[in-house]
């Protein structure tokens, strides 16, 4: 960072901050960011963690007391303008109290086919076992978030997310992964269920996560030793598609005690992800 990079702003109608403004608004960073390539990476922690996954900025947006705490990730990006206001202009402009450090503008890199996830995932002849998960149709974007921080802690080796799944890049996502989204290797599937035949003929077990008849246990599951294992997870509430059921190899349910009926799907992605560590 260079003293040229750093651009002191007062004014939250500024058109050079319109990629942060109005953040609070879901319709319209839906459409927003992947129309301008862009996604938003919020607090210290989640840009440090993108910038090491190699994500480009496109500029910087903070308090001046934050300066010093992103020094190095500044002097990383030289040319990359930083945009610096008070709080009051920066609450004006986000539509939120900006107590996580920084935003920056980050542009979205391209996603990898399907098959080359999936050859990464079980690292060639020989590799060690392997775990995909796959995200169905999940619309809230904490879960999401919830789901990829999850399989980054227990090593889950890619994760797949149907054509429409929330954004992983959308800002509450990423903060809510604490930018492990940026760890584990993802990406759009973008034919789905009948996409469900990559994975097998990639010599997955597909296993879908449901509390329909006939479902073993997730402890049957892990005692059957799958070398490479695909858990699905379907959407809050209403669960897996019928369509995708039929595909499945097998069905999965984790069995509930005192009356409850289910877990929050991000909680059963954890529950999942470490029985079949």
């Amino acid at each position: 960072m260079t003293t040229s990079d750093v651009v002191h702003l007062d004014d939250p109608a500024d058109e050079r901050l319109a990629d942060y403004t109005r953040l609070t608004d879901v319709a319209l960073r839906s459409k927003h960011e992947p129309a301008k390539g862009l996604y938003i990476a919020e607090s210290t922690q989640v840009i440090h963690r993108a910038l090491e996954a190699g994500h480009r900025p496109r500029s910087f947006l903070m308090a001046p007391k934050w300066l010093e705490t992103m020094a190095d990730a500044l002097a990383a990006c030289p040319g990359v303008p930083v945009y610096v206001a008070d709080e009051p202009v920066l609450q004006e402009i986000t539509g939120f109290h900006l107590h996580r450090g920084a935003l920056a503008a980050m542009h979205r890199p391209p996603l990898a086919p399907v098959a080359e996830v999936l050859a990464g995932a079980r690292g060639g002849a020989g590799a060690r076992r392997s775990r995909v998960a796959i995200f169905e149709d999940l619309v809230d974007h904490t879960n999401l978030g919830a789901g990829f921080r999850s399989a980054a802690a227990l090593g889950v080796d890619a994760v797949l997310v149907t054509p429409r799944c929330a954004d992983p890049l959308y800002r509450r996502s990423v903060r809510v992964s604490m930018g492990t989204v940026f760890q584990v290797p993802w990406t759009r599937i973008e034919s789905w269920p009948a996409d469900i035949a990559l994975l097998k003929e990639a010599g997955y077990f597909v296993a879908g996560m449901t509390l329909g008849e006939g479902a073993i246990t997730l402890d049957e599951l892990v005692a059957q030793d799958h070398p490479r294992l695909a858990l699905v997870f379907g959407t809050e509430g209403h669960g897996m598609k019928p369509a995708t059921d039929r595909l499945l190899d097998a069905r999965v349910t984790i069995p509930m005690l005192n009356g409850v009926d289910s877990l929050n799907v991000a909680t059963s992605a954890a529950v999942a992800f470490y029985a079949t560590r």
